[in-house]
């Protein structure tokens, strides 16, 4: 991958890719292969893209699909994967990617939702419009503001209960 593509291409939407993969990891090692992999996912698919979309929306696409493959990739392997639930606090802690408090309590929280409703949440949060939302998930607008409206009562739940 050369530098100028990593510099002009991934780099503006390294925050992006960084909340996805957090989403769908629990350590920093895990983390880090996760974000490799997307970036590389995203330079061996650049001559795919053919402007059907934006370029974020692109990136969002390729992050979830490969974080999603990887998950299942471990699952598959029998390799010891956390469940929210038993998810060690020190291992939150430990690494640099989840120092935050406040945010691990958020990323704990949304670790219980199922893997799309993980995706959906981390886009609104990022501010994106429905309608970019429904198009990176393959889904349509109401479909989005209804879920987004019932992950955002779930998420309350999960903090109210484990915080309070």
């Amino acid at each position: 991958m050369s530098s100028n593509f990593y510099q002009t291409s991934i780099l503006p939407f390294a925050s992006i890719i960084i909340k996805i993969c957090r989403a769908y990891t629990h350590s920093q090692e895990d983390f880090e292969d996760y974000y490799q992999e997307v970036c590389l996912q995203i330079w061996r698919s650049k001559d795919n893209f053919r402007e059907q979309c934006t370029w974020s929306t692109f990136v969002y696409r390729i992050s979830l699909n490969v974080c999603l493959t990887l998950l299942k990739k471990k699952k598959r392997n029998g390799r010891t994967y956390f469940t929210s639930d038993v998810l060690p606090d020190m291992l939150l802690t430990e690494n640099k990617a989840f120092e935050d408090e406040p945010l691990n309590q958020l990323y704990t929280a949304i670790r219980h939702l199922s893997e799309v409703d993980r995706a959906l949440i981390l886009l609104y949060l990022e501010e994106k419009p429905y309608q970019e939302i429904a198009d990176i998930l393959s889904t349509n607008v109401n479909n989005v503001a209804v879920r987004v409206n019932r992950i955002k009562e779930r998420l309350k739940k999960i903090l109210d209960e484990k915080f309070n």
